[in-house]
C-alpha cells in the first residue's frame, strides 16, 4: 500500500468520521452588525449544533468579535485567525469564502481542500477578480447563494461552477409589535449618505413633519435592533445592490410597513402587496409624506401589514433553515467523498488471475 493510498484512505475516514473542518471566513467589522455577517454565522452554528467542526475565521489577530453584537446562541461557536500565510487544513476540510473576500481564493488555489465560494452581493463578485479571472481556475468550482436569482446571476458568468441555495434566516428576535407605533421613522440603507440625504430632503421639504423622529437602523445589535423597530410607523429601505433585502423583511416581521428601492436584483419575496415599492429614489420622499398623512389619519391599509407579515414568515423557520443547511454540507462531503474514491480505485494495483 503506498503513501498516497494511506492518505486518501484517512481523508476519506475523517469525512465520513465528521472530524474534518469548515472554516467560515468574515470580515472584521470591528463590531459594526451586518446581515451578511449574520447569515454566515448562522450556517455555521446549524453546522455546530448537528456534531460538525465549523471555525469562524479572521484574516488578522486582534479582530472583533461578531459575537458581541449577534445576541445568544453563538457562544459556543469557535473564533480564530489566520496566522499570515499558514493555514493548516487538510485534503477533508472546507474552506467557506465570502465573494467580497475574493482575493483570498487566490492565496489558498495551491491547497487540497475543499473551496466554496458564499455570494450575498452580485456587484462584491469581481471586485477582486482580474480582468479574464474565474473562481474555477483558482479550483473553485461550488458557490453557496441567497436566492434563485441570484444564483441565475452566478450560473450565467461562472459555467463550470454548481450552485447551491440558502435562503436567510431572519433572527429570533424578530415578533410582531404589541403595541401602537410611534412617529419614528426606521431607514436602513447600504451607504449612509443616502439615509441623511434623505432625512434632510423629507425635512426641508416636508417641515410639518419635523416632529417624525428617524432612527438609522444600520449596525446595531440584534437583541436592540427590532424594538425600534417595533416602535416605528414606517421603514425605508434605500439599496440598490441588495440580492436579498433582510431589512425590509425584518420590518415586515414586526408588522412595520416598507417603503423601499428596487434593488437592480429584484428580490424574489418582493410583491405590490407586501411593500410600497419604487425604482426612483426622488420618488422615496414623496412616497414617504404620503404614507405619513394617511398613518396620521389612520388610514393605512391593514392588508399591506399582514402580507408583509405572510412574507416575513416564509424566512422564520430556523429548523428549516438549520435542516437545509445541514443537508447541503452533507452533500459537499458526500461529493469529496465519491472524488477521493474514485482516486483510491486508481491508485490500488488491479489483480491478475
Amino acid at each position: 500500500m503506498t503513501d498516497n493510498t494511506v492518505k486518501i484512505e484517512k481523508t476519506i475516514l475523517s469525512l465520513k468520521n465528521g472530524t474534518n473542518k469548515f472554516y467560515f471566513f468574515v470580515q472584521d467589522t470591528k463590531g459594526n452588525a451586518k446581515a451578511s455577517i449574520k447569515y454566515i454565522y448562522d450556517i455555521a452554528k446549524a453546522l455546530k449544533e448537528n456534531g460538525k467542526n465549523a471555525i469562524i475565521l479572521f484574516e488578522e489577530k486582534g479582530f472583533t468579535s461578531h459575537k458581541s453584537w449577534l445576541g445568544d446562541g453563538y457562544e459556543d461557536l469557535e473564533e480564530n485567525y489566520v496566522n499570515g500565510q499558514n493555514l493548516q487544513v487538510g485534503v477533508e476540510d472546507f474552506l467557506i469564502i465570502p465573494e467580497l473576500l475574493g482575493y483570498i481564493i487566490e492565496q489558498v488555489q495551491s491547497l487540497p481542500c475543499g473551496k466554496i465560494v458564499l455570494t450575498q452581493a452580485y456587484d462584491h463578485i469581481f471586485e477582486t477578480l482580474k480582468p479574464g479571472q474565474s473562481w474555477t481556475g483558482f479550483g473553485v468550482y461550488k458557490c453557496l447563494t441567497t436566492s434563485e436569482k441570484l444564483a441565475e446571476k452566478v450560473r450565467d458568468v461562472f459555467r463550470g461552477v454548481s450552485v447551491d441555495i440558502l435562503p436567510v434566516s431572519l433572527s429570533k428576535y424578530a415578533t410582531e409589535k404589541d403595541k401602537p407605533a410611534k412617529p419614528i421613522i426606521a431607514i436602513h440603507s447600504r451607504e449612509q449618505r443616502d439615509s441623511l440625504n434623505l432625512i434632510k430632503t423629507f425635512y426641508q421639504k416636508y417641515p410639518q413633519y419635523r416632529w417624525f423622529t428617524f432612527r438609522d437602523m444600520r449596525s446595531m445589535n440584534q437583541d436592540q435592533f427590532f424594538e425600534p423597530l417595533r416602535d416605528a410607523c414606517v421603514s425605508v429601505w434605500i439599496d440598490e445592490k441588495s440580492s436579498f433585502g433582510t431589512f425590509p423583511l425584518e420590518s415586515m416581521s414586526t408588522g412595520t410597513p416598507v417603503i423601499g428601492r428596487i434593488p437592480y436584483i429584484e428580490p424574489e419575496w418582493i410583491n405590490e402587496k407586501n411593500g410600497i415599492w419604487t425604482t426612483n429614489n426622488f420618488e422615496i420622499v414623496d412616497i414617504l409624506a404620503d404614507y405619513i398623512k394617511n398613518w396620521l389619519e389612520d388610514n393605512v391599509s391593514e392588508g399591506l401589514i399582514e402580507e408583509g407579515i405572510i412574507t416575513a414568515q416564509n424566512y422564520q423557520n430556523e429548523e428549516k433553515f438549520n435542516t437545509t443547511a445541514l443537508n447541503l454540507f452533507n452533500e459537499y462531503v458526500d461529493a469529496r467523498i465519491e472524488s477521493l474514491e474514485q482516486q483510491l480505485n486508481k491508485l490500488k494495483p488491479v489483480e491478475v488471475e
